[in-house]
């Protein structure tokens, strides 16, 4: 038997450990695995890991920023061939396609002690996991070295980039497969695998990505139209343990701190306040604070509900539901970033304390004055874990997918309408259908409905990385990562009169918040930056083309 050995570009992966690498299966031998079901199985569960699944890091948009980098590659116009993110990604994808092209080859020798419907449904998994590794790499980085099966070291020397368009074929297709022989759901007490629901999903997103808007629209078409998924009942517990059961998740990836599959203790400090025990540093932009529409259903600087000196009130629910209002208690103490609010009560205690969430007690207080209350348990000051279920997709975003492709068509209807409409209603706690209880979308001219569509995306899907990928695809990556990073002036140089806003944010017509007419009132934190000569593709790393000179490079690269 020729022993198999994979490209160059994938062997440097192989001896790298990873804590949820239960059974890394590049220690064992394709001569003597996958030789009956256990062993096929455990090969596919290898790949239910969150390396290989997670969206794009929300801190390459404007919606999240970190006190502790200033700026990333991404936001930074830095990055380049041999950037870590980068290279972690492509390896992660890579290892990946290589794991799935060696059970794909080797499977049928279990097919003698292994049931038939089972080894299909392997196999549907295993091509989905492959198309989807190969649908986040075109998106990111254009044309790919493209294997469908394994190689041999002299192999490997003559691989060169396959054009996007003839993998994104191969994807869809892979992807139909992986639909027609995957199970449209599991039973509860079954466990978390993908679904006939997540290939559509991988397809819809995929198509939506690279504009190929009738496909996108018949994939989430279909899923709607399966019955099988709903959206939860309350927004702000979908991100919880409460909601991790819940049917609106398409794609989720388990995380327990029993199984020791979780984040440590540093994530959670970065996104706890400093009252709780934490460093206030993982924070969400005035940007996406200002994204939020008011209750009207009109943005900040458009209605007359918005008070800048009170700018939770009056406003779509999602913000609190994402974000910490002021003066609420918080992880057991009320926060306020106020500069003269130098104690607060807290309700853990039962007693006024010191303020650290103010930069007038603490210097590294929230830097914008924000923090995140999305997907924040209650418990996470006492575990110092976060161990909740990753998402991946969930049926909102395949509401929001099927109504922007029909607006891209041209086929404004009804069910677009109902669509953005179930997603709005939901955050109100009300049905789609009653419309005096949230502010219902009626018009029906394409631009309007496009703005209303992108807007929607965001406040919808803030810290679940989809946002970067929205900026590239709709071409304002240019303007909205070129902007400042804003927060609140330092405690002695605050307005107390304009305290916490100095006025209405101006937002254009690509939701685009302009803060420079603030002058002072506003503290400049970092300055984005982002070259649109060639960052709306990712670079190829550079070991690749040091190994194989006919692995090309992206242009400004």
């Amino acid at each position: 038997m020729k022993k198999i050995i994979l490209p160059i570009f994938l062997l440097a992966g192989l001896s790298s450990c990873h804590t949820l690498d239960l059974a890394p299966l590049s220690e064992a031998s394709t001569g003597t695995f996958y030789a009956n079901q256990t062993e096929l199985e455990l090969a596919v569960n290898d790949l239910y890991r969150l390396a290989f699944w997670g969206n794009d890091n929300e801190l390459f948009s404007d919606n999240e920023w970190h006190r502790g980098q200033l700026t990333n590659a991404v936001i930074g116009g830095t990055m380049n061939a041999d950037d870590a993110a980068v290279q972690t990604f492509w390896l992660n994808a890579y290892k990946a396609i290589a794991r799935a092209n060696s059970f794909l080859a080797n499977k049928d020798k279990a097919a003698s002690n292994t049931p038939a419907n089972v080894m299909l449904r392997l196999e549907a998994e295993m091509r989905l996991i492959r198309a989807y590794q190969y649908s986040r790499l075109i998106t990111h980085f254009g044309d790919v070295p493209f294997l469908t099966g394994p190689l041999t070291l002299e192999e490997s020397y003559g691989i060169t980039r396959t054009a996007k368009a003839e993998i994104l074929a191969f994807v869809f297709a892979e992807l139909d497969f992986a639909a027609a022989n995957l199970p449209a759901s599991y039973g509860a007490a079954e466990a978390k695998r993908l679904t006939q629901g997540a290939a559509l999903a991988i397809k819809a997103r995929t198509a939506l990505y690279t504009e190929n808007w009738a496909i996108a629209r018949d994939a989430a078409s279909a899923i709607i139209q399966s019955g099988v998924y709903t959206l939860h009942a309350s927004y702000s517990q979908l991100f919880l343990r409460a909601g991790e059961s819940s049917r609106e998740i398409i794609i989720s990836i388990p995380r327990d701190e029993k199984q020791q599959v979780f984040s440590p203790a540093g994530y959670v400090q970065d996104n706890i306040s400093r009252n709780a025990g934490g460093f206030g540093a993982q924070l969400p932009t005035r940007e996406i604070v200002d994204a939020y529409e008011c209750a009207d259903g009109k943005p900040i600087d458009e209605s007359p509900l918005y008070d800048p000196k009170n700018p939770f009130k009056n406003r779509d629910p999602r913000l609190t539901a994402n974000v910490v209002e002021f003066n609420t208690q918080w992880l057991g103490y009320n926060y306020t970033p106020h500069p003269d609010s130098l104690t607060v009560f807290s309700s853990k205690e039962n007693k006024r304390v010191q303020n650290r969430d103010t930069r007038a007690v603490a210097a590294f207080a929230s830097f914008t004055g924000f923090l995140w209350k999305k997907g924040i348990d209650q418990t996470w000051p006492d575990r110092l874990v976060e161990d909740n279920d990753a998402i991946i997709s969930r049926y909102a975003e395949i509401l929001l997918t099927y109504a922007e492709a029909k607006i891209e068509l041209g086929e404004i209807d009804a069910s677009v309408l109902s669509a953005i409409n179930q997603v709005r209603a939901r955050a109100y706690g009300v049905t789609g259908q009653q419309t005096t209880g949230y502010p219902a979308v009626a018009v029906t001219n394409a631009a309007a409905l496009t703005k209303i569509l992108r807007r929607e995306r965001r406040v919808e899907f803030p810290r679940e990385g989809l946002r970067y990928m929205d900026l590239i695809r709709w071409r304002l990556a240019e303007k909205a990562l070129s902007r400042p990073v804003v927060g609140l002036p330092d405690p002695a140089a605050q307005n107390r009169a304009k305290w916490p806003f100095p006025g209405v944010t101006p937002i254009d017509d690509d939701g685009i918040a302009d803060y420079s007419g603030f002058g002072t009132d506003v503290k400049v934190l970092a300055q984005r930056n982002f070259d649109k000569t060639r960052q709306y593709l990712w670079p190829i790393p550079a070991v690749e083309g040091r190994v194989n000179t006919g692995i090309t490079q992206n242009t400004g690269y």
